[in-house]
């Protein structure tokens, strides 16, 4: 009966061994796993930092998009992504990387750097305010950073210099629209000057005709008249005719 017992559990103590054993096999599987997950999201980032240093910026940028997909907490693929966004002149693509990889920063120094990022690539977007305040963010957690400090000051002056350029444009073309209702106004001022100056004509040549047509009426009224005085002239010569002409003086 002990004899029985005792094989009972050396196999109760085999197979528990067998099953602790399983358990630390697969452990050490998942761990193996994670560490080779890990060791491959890393690795990416390597290439993508080795690619980033010799100018290959679109080699770095699919190489930190697969560090992402391998661990999409990756804040290192994040923002080196956003960096490599950047270099290739894709500064939109690069605001909005910059803005993503913002809740996975570890401390407020990783952050003011992503924000000094942001907002270079704001600027260049032409977003102008929208980098100074990006800018100004990144002082307040990093208020001895130089370069960002420079940056904003760069930032606000060309702001100030696109705000005068605009007011300079729209005092511009408010000087062009009054031009244009200067000359329109010139332009009515002469047709009426010039519809006047004809209507004026036109008066004067109606005159001409209505004093041509009197002038007529005058001549022939004239004409009348010296042709009347002659009959008249004729009529009497004729009676003179019929009568003597005394020779002798009468005392």
């Amino acid at each position: 009966m002990t004899a029985m017992l005792l094989k009972t559990d050396q196999r109760r103590h085999q197979v528990q061994v067998r099953v602790m054993a399983a358990l630390v096999m697969t452990w050490l599987w998942i761990s193996g796993m994670s560490l080779a997950l890990a060791q491959s999201d890393r690795g990416f980032v390597r290439k993508g930092n080795s690619n980033y240093k010799n100018g290959k910026y679109a080699e770095a940028e699919i190489n930190y998009r697969k560090s992402l997909e391998k661990n999409r907490d990756s804040y290192k693929g994040a923002f080196n992504l956003g960096n490599a966004l950047y270099r290739q002149e894709k500064y939109n693509e690069a605001v909005q990387q910059f803005n993503g990889s913002m809740p996975m920063l570890p401390d407020t120094s990783h952050a003011a750097g992503n924000l000094h990022n942001l907002g270079n690539a704001l600027l260049e977007a032409d977003k102008i305010e929208e980098s100074i305040e990006a800018y100004k963010q990144a002082l307040r957690l990093n208020p001895a950073d130089e370069d960002t400090r420079y940056n904003l000051a760069y930032a606000q002056q060309k702001l100030r210099k696109q705000q005068q350029q605009q007011q300079d444009k729209n005092s511009e073309q408010k000087d062009d629209q009054q031009k244009d209702e200067q000359q329109k106004q010139q332009q009515k001022q002469q047709q009426k000057e010039a519809q006047e100056q004809q209507q004026k004509q036109q008066e004067m040549q109606e005159q001409a005709q209505r004093q041509e047509k009197i002038s007529k009426k005058d001549a022939e009224r004239i004409l009348q008249a010296l042709r009347q005085n002659e009959r008249e002239l004729q009529q009497r010569l004729q009676k003179k005719e019929g009568q003597r002409v005394r020779i002798e003086k009468q005392w």
